[in-house]
């Protein structure tokens, strides 16, 4: 019985702190840092508990801040947020392109492993997108890379793309809007930025980097695993995902 109320004491303080969550979010443009910073990071230094995120990863001490979390999007679905622990304010902050800066982008890859637990069953590489938005198209002044899986009209436009995007910049039309487009070839993004990719491969982008939109989108292409790079200054590309994962349950 005792530990019946245990669990149900665990379970009610895990709500309440997703309702602070959610409200907190509808406050302030810094409520994703304060809520991984202050609740997350705290919980997990305290007792080894993520709560309200899923989870903390923590490298060096607490102090140095340096690592990420997970927190599920307050909009529900198949939708992740991976933000880093340390300020950082967005796409266009400098940390990101210092030597030995976190790969954040990488890091988001390896947690699409959540949107399988919430639809139930293993979504396929090209199923799954990550996007960064621009500083006019957010509501949060903590970068965040959303984790979701693509809408399926997106996902037929850039297979029928692929092979004419290459490993340098190219424009290209998906999802009604126009993007230069990057081939990235690999399982994964360990060693290969997409922040520094947009900086220094695109002309000019790193004068206005906070302008810009990233989607990496997971491809199988026809000589194996890889990805492809979205760059865009129009919409958020946030908008070319689809929380629902309809593609997946196809």
């Amino acid at each position: 019985m005792r530990a019946k109320s245990l669990t149900l004491c665990t379970a009610s303080i895990a709500a309440a702190a997703a309702v602070f969550a959610i409200q907190a979010l509808d406050a302030n443009r810094n409520a994703l840092r304060q809520i991984v910073q202050d609740q997350c990071l705290a919980h997990w230094v305290q007792r080894r508990e993520p709560a309200p995120c899923e989870r903390v990863y923590l490298v060096g001490s607490p102090q140095e801040r340096e690592g990420y979390a997970l927190l599920a999007d307050r909009k529900g679905g198949a939708h992740f947020l991976l933000i880093p622990i340390r300020s950082i304010a967005g796409i266009e902050s400098p940390e990101l392109l210092k030597p030995g800066a976190p790969n954040y982008f990488a890091a988001a890859w390896q947690a699409r492993d959540r949107l399988a637990t919430v639809v139930g069953h293993s979504v396929p590489r090209n199923a799954v997108g990550l996007a960064v938005n621009p500083m006019h198209a957010r509501s949060q002044d903590q970068l965040h890379i959303h984790i979701e899986c693509l809408r399926p009209d997106v996902i037929a436009q850039l297979q029928a793309a692929a092979g004419r995007i290459a490993s340098t910049w190219s424009p290209v039309e998906i999802g009604g809007s126009g993007y230069n487009a990057l081939r990235i070839e690999g399982k994964d993004l360990n060693g290969t930025n997409p922040f520094e990719l947009l900086a220094k491969r695109l002309p000019r982008a790193n004068h206005v980097m906070g302008d810009y939109t990233l989607v990496v989108a997971g491809m199988q292409f026809e000589n194996g695993p890889g990805f492809i790079l979205l760059a865009g200054s129009g919409r958020a590309g946030e908008l070319l995902l689809d929380s629902t994962c309809a593609i997946a349950g196809a």
